[in-house]
């Protein structure tokens, strides 16, 4: 099975295709029959199809191949690049990119992930553009601290009036789509259970991180970034640090560590702990976020509620 690796590059109108076990390459085009041509040539459902994400031109693909009972890893474009460097395949082109991708899904063993439906793409998207608008917000909140002139005050006032509307717009349908849909309900419900995880960190916790409940705690915390890298050679050990995972699980996980150390009993309690040990209180801050990530999980998975722990 080491060998059976279909690597994908995914561009909007083509799809350049490299089965590893026989080095042979095809072109198949990025619509309905080119994926029907595509799952016709692949003939193997137990086949490992390893691409890269690329926005709105491979979730039609991804659906068809889920569908077709494909294993499907989505590698992230900044390690599949890395990975071709230290490989020596400085070169770039699409045909190559799939001979690429193929070749890294096999050599490291990469695990197959359930792909996205419909609805949580919807959210998704939902998701992102409200984070826009968020950002927009904040440079116009910036902007009105140095405004002078009346007519600018004005038009900066009424554009923030109108971001507010478009983010309750925003959030409302997100909460529509996520209460017609049993699970993601139940979900929502289970997130926003834990003391200091509101709605809004409730939807970045589903749509950014929709494994949560089927991971390990080590898993959980590496996903998300939150799992300490050690640094040591030969005598030399330097300071543990994290780095990589999902950036916006960890953003959306700041708030409500803050919140969590002051009305979240339990996780008070860590973070006094580690204080009164001596640690910084980033780092006890970012010890909070890695407990949030995995009580969630924990949650996630066994369906229940949370609970204060009983002494």
């Amino acid at each position: 099975m080491m060998n059976d690796s279909i690597g994908v590059d995914i561009s909007k109108d083509h799809l350049d295709v490299h089965r590893l076990s026989d080095g042979v390459s095809r072109r198949f085009a990025n619509d309905s029959r080119g994926h029907r041509t595509l799952i016709g040539w692949l003939e193997r459902p137990e086949l490992r199809i390893v691409y890269e994400p690329t926005g709105p031109y491979h979730r039609a693909l991804e659906h068809r191949l889920a569908e077709a009972g494909f294993a499907l890893v989505k590698v992230n474009p900044r390690q599949a690049r890395r990975f071709a460097e230290a490989t020596g395949r400085l070169a770039k082109t699409d045909r190559l990119d799939a001979a690429m991708l193929a070749r890294m899904g096999a050599l490291l063993e990469l695990q197959a992930r359930p792909a996205r439906g419909p609805t949580l793409n919807d959210l998704k998207d939902l998701h992102m553009a409200r984070e826009a608008l968020v950002k927009n917000r904040t440079a116009a909140r910036n902007r009105a601290k140095n405004l002078t002139l009346p007519i600018l005050k004005r038009h900066n006032a009424e554009q923030l009036r109108q971001i507010e509307r478009q983010i309750a717009a925003l959030e409302n349908e997100i909460m529509a789509l996520i209460k017609v849909d049993p699970d993601l309900a139940r979900r929502f419900d289970i997130l926003v259970s834990i003391p200091g995880v509101s709605a809004i960190t409730a939807f970045a916790l589903l749509i950014d991180m929709p494994e949560l409940g089927t991971l390990d705690q080590a898993q959980v915390a590496s996903l998300a970034g939150l799992a300490p890298v050690a640094r040591q050679s030969g005598q030399w050990i330097g300071r543990a640090f994290i780095r990589g995972g999902r950036a916006n699980v960890r953003r959306a996980l700041y708030m409500p560590a803050l919140v969590a150390i002051r009305f979240n009993p339990d996780l008070k309690a860590k973070y006094d702990r580690l204080k009164a040990a001596g640690k910084a209180s980033k780092l006890a801050i970012t010890a909070v976020m890695r407990k949030l990530i995995i009580i969630a999980n924990a949650l996630l998975r066994d369906g229940r509620i949370w609970e204060p722990t009983r002494t």
